[in-house]
């Protein structure tokens, strides 16, 4: 079983829950086996080495496999397990992978097998349909997005429990898929932590005099922050007609767009580049890159952005802003929707209302510095404690 070690420091350090209502008693370690595609970036790593974090923190056996990635050396320095299987390749060869995995399965002997994407849950389920000899596994999946409705997509609601990581999940899943149970769907918000967002954070000096010898155009001027991947789904282009509504309007601002562009989105990179250019807005509108110091980025911001056209089953970027104190306003659907409306309701403005946006944007940047009350079910620490308390359940079924 290979392991990869790549290096990647995470920004910010990360933080290990409160061990308080997570430890395990004596005689009752657990095995959990989580897996992904792979350890690289992402919202569902995030949350894959967070979990992790927290077993291990806990006194249980912690396991991911996936085909590996950068984030493995931080997954095994933080006290976690890595095995190195194929379990990214959307092709009919992945099934050659069934028998491998089943046979490292029983190796691991593990209580549980939690699959967080679409081909990882194929191959876990397959593996555990055939399982022979002693105790199987219970079989978990995680619905992280909203992907599109058919059966390769319906394996994600064939775990014994089928976490939502939000309401909106879990409506998505109702919908589209009634033959899954609603008791087996249980609700466990992705979470953010107090103490990697605190609210009123402050760059140290260093990072501010880097900041902003990189980025002097900024100066004076109210930064307006798009985050996200380079892709067509995130509301660039809602976010440079922003830009061109608030500068006809005499707002002293300044946009960034915040985020990577894989190498088969370079032309859609371009595409934006030159939108900026034809608005008139290259000195308005800078981007900056994949940052792994978005907490910075966020805190020097005075108003965070999250504009995609199509719903987000959560939206966590949007949470971290919020718990640092930074306003954010975005389209009111999806998981977006669901977090404005129950933390800041007056950044919620109806899907591609674009003069609602403008009107709604130029309120909050004359608004008052505030702070914002994060429910505690978008607490990190929540979400540890109830997907452990989740497995402990299913550990000890009959």
């Amino acid at each position: 079983m290979p392991t990869d070690r790549l290096p990647l420091p995470m920004s910010p350090d990360p933080v290990r829950p409160a061990a308080a209502g997570l430890s395990s008693p004596a005689g009752e370690r657990l095995t959990v086996v989580q897996m992904l595609p792979a350890l690289d970036s992402g919202g569902v790593e995030r949350g894959t080495l967070e979990i992790a974090r927290a077993l291990v923190e806990a006194g249980h056996r912690s396991v991911v496999i996936s085909a590996g990635g950068r984030l493995v050396e931080t997954l095994i320095a933080e006290g976690s397990e890595h095995v190195c299987l194929p379990v990214h390749r959307k092709s009919l060869r992945s099934l050659w992978q069934v028998r491998p995995l089943r046979e490292c399965l029983a190796g691991l002997a593990p209580d549980v097998v939690h699959a967080r994407s679409r081909v990882p849950a194929w191959l876990a389920w397959l593996a555990l349909r055939g399982w022979q000899g002693g105790r199987r596994p219970a079989f978990v999946t995680t619905v992280h997005g909203l992907y599109s409705v058919n059966r390769y997509s319906a394996i994600m609601t064939r775990g014994e429990r089928v976490v939502a990581v939000s309401g909106t999940a879990r409506e998505y899943v109702l919908a589209h898929y009634p033959a899954c149970p609603p008791e087996r769907i249980e609700v466990i918000h992705r979470g953010v932590s107090a103490q990697a967002f605190p609210a009123g954070y402050r760059p140290d000096t260093d990072w501010l005099q880097a900041w902003q010898a990189a980025w002097p155009q900024l100066a004076g001027r109210k930064v307006l922050t798009l985050p996200g991947r380079i892709t067509r789904l995130k509301g660039h282009e809602s976010f440079i007609r922003l830009m061109a509504a608030l500068k006809a309007a005499g707002e002293p601002v300044h946009g960034l767009i915040v985020g990577g562009a894989e190498a088969r989105k370079q032309p859609y990179l371009a595409e934006l580049q030159a939108a900026v250019q034809a608005a008139g807005l290259a000195q308005d509108i800078s981007f900056t890159g994949l940052r792994s110091d978005i907490r910075d980025v966020f805190s020097v911001s005075d108003l965070v952005l999250s504009l995609s056209s199509q719903p987000e089953s959560f939206g966590r970027t949007a949470l971290e802003a919020l718990s640092l104190g930074v306003p954010v306003v975005g389209w009111d659907h999806g998981g977006i929707g669901e977090i404005l409306r129950r933390v800041h309701p007056a950044g919620a403005v109806p899907l591609n209302d674009m003069d609602g946006l403008v009107e709604r944007v130029r309120a909050q940047l004359q608004a008052a510095p505030r702070s914002f009350a994060i429910p505690d079910d978008f607490r990190l620490e929540t979400m540890c404690a109830r997907t452990l308390a989740l497995y402990r359940a299913l550990a000890v079924r009959g």
